[in-house]
């Protein structure tokens, strides 16, 4: 069995800790560990790394060999869309992927699932993922259907048919309704919410794509390979829509374990643990008098007096503050955001590179400060700045600093100056992470007023 872990999306729904340039899948919220971390570790209980396979972009490609890191997977492979194209090509050129980089056979099932679910105990997963296996290599195309225990208007919906020992028949699959027809559905007893997980061989996935998508088998044809160069050519479309709605071999396994999509604030106090006053707190909160609320701190005391149904959520530039249930209408703001030009709707102050990470800490007219972390044996490659100088103060760590012609080696407590239109390279050479302080002043301290003279694929801080 493969695994295909879905890792490109960028949503906005847990805004403002979500954000395009680091979307939720990457967070902790729960505890220290990603969702995606989480997700690869799900899997990592029954197959082995070399078995997962993670589909996401290049603006996001540290970030998930960062997490892969993390937890300890690194052999597990990363499949890079050229562009966004949405699941369905995502989906097919990761299991042309499997079938001509890892050696799959067309029998081999495959089970894909987005990267930012909860989904626990791991035991209970694994056995509803067998049963899956055993569908699937029957010439299924396996779904996951989440038990609909109340009327959610965010989901789409599967509506199930007869049963055999181990999986429905799927006899539709339905749009996000309205409020009364969740209820209608969850009334009629026969209704679950759809996951978004499925498991397929590689035959029945080539046979469906051949049948109602033979523009993604065109692509195909030739190879991952030239599926990789010709990937934009591909339609924008769902899996769900591609194939999932029309195929006449769809069954479905109830996911009979605790499943949440964390797709709104609401959905994240659900799955956090409460004082005795129904409170979620994470980070520095003080309550005084509040009941049944989220507050998330991140880099400041919050003090919440007589809030009740409240959701709080604090970053160090966004404050969010919303009733519950009216969670869903973050990405509202979001979208409001854009259209005025905000940076706040896709950046965050935390940009995540190859080398690490840097953290804008302060900024004002001609100076701007940054905290700057730089892994060990990675380096920011030789560049030189025409309108400002930088003076990098050492935290932690030993930095292997360039400046001209000059070569030395800055320690903690220790720093060092770069006048403009100095060249300049740091590293670091120890085995521990390097932090630094970073302070840039200038007439000009934007982030194009950089001349790089080596790998110029590498970021900038």
């Amino acid at each position: 069995m493969k695994a295909i872990i879905l890792a490109g999306g960028g949503g906005s729904r847990l805004f403002p800790l979500s954000r395009q340039s680091y979307p939720k899948q990457f967070l902790d919220l729960e505890d220290d560990t990603s969702l995606l971390a989480h997700t690869v570790k799900r899997f990592l209980a029954f197959l082995e790394a070399e078995d997962i396979v993670i589909v996401t972009n290049q603006k996001y490609v540290y970030h998930v060999e960062n997490e892969l890191r993390e937890c300890g997977a690194e052999q597990a492979s990363i499949v890079l869309e050229p562009v966004g194209r949405n699941t369905a090509p995502a989906i097919a050129l990761a299991s042309s992927f499997c079938e001509t980089k890892l050696g799959s056979p067309a029998s081999e099932v495959v089970i894909v699932a987005p990267a930012d679910h909860v989904i626990r105990p791991v035991d209970k997963f694994r056995d509803c993922v067998k049963q899956a296996e055993s569908v699937a290599e029957q010439g299924a195309l396996v779904t996951f259907g989440i038990p609909a225990s109340s009327p959610e208007t965010g989901y789409g919906y599967i509506d199930a048919g007869e049963r055999d020992a181990l999986s429905y028949r799927v006899s539709s699959f339905k749009e996000k309704p309205d409020l009364a027809t969740a209820e209608r559905y969850v009334a009629a007893g026969n209704y679950f919410w759809n996951s978004g997980m499925f498991a397929f061989s590689l035959q029945t996935l080539w046979e469906e794509l051949t049948a109602y998508e033979p523009d993604i088998m065109s692509v195909l044809a030739d190879g991952y390979d030239r599926a990789v160069e010709d990937f934009a050519s591909m339609p924008n479309i769902s899996v769900d829509y591609a194939v999932a709605e029309r195929s006449h071999r769809v069954r479905m396994v109830p996911l009979s374990c605790y499943w949440n999509d964390i797709g709104s604030w609401d959905a994240m106090y659900d799955i956090m643990p409460k004082d005795a006053d129904g409170n979620a707190l994470r980070g520095d909160c003080l309550t005084l008098g509040c009941r049944n609320s989220l507050i998330m701190g991140r880099d400041r005391l919050i003090a919440g007096i007589g809030l009740d149904d409240l959701l709080l959520v604090e970053t160090n530039d966004v404050i969010v503050a919303a009733k519950k249930g009216e969670s869903q209408k973050v990405k509202d703001v979001v979208e409001l955001l854009k259209k005025q030009g905000r940076k706040e709707a896709t950046q965050h102050t935390t940009m995540y590179h190859s080398w690490g990470t840097s953290t804008v800490i302060g900024s004002g007219a001609g100076y701007r400060l940054k905290k700057v972390k730089v892994m060990p044996g990675k380096k920011i490659a030789l560049q030189m700045h025409y309108h400002r100088s930088e003076h990098w103060i050492i935290l932690r760590g030993t930095a292997e600093v360039i400046r001209g012609d000059e070569r030395m080696m800055i320690h903690e407590s220790e720093s060092v100056f770069i006048p403009q239109t100095m060249k300049h390279e740091l590293a670091n050479p120890g085995r521990i992470p390097l932090e630094l302080i970073e302070v840039q002043s200038g007439s000009y301290i934007g982030e194009d007023d950089i001349v790089r003279y080596e790998d110029s694929s590498r970021c900038r801080v």
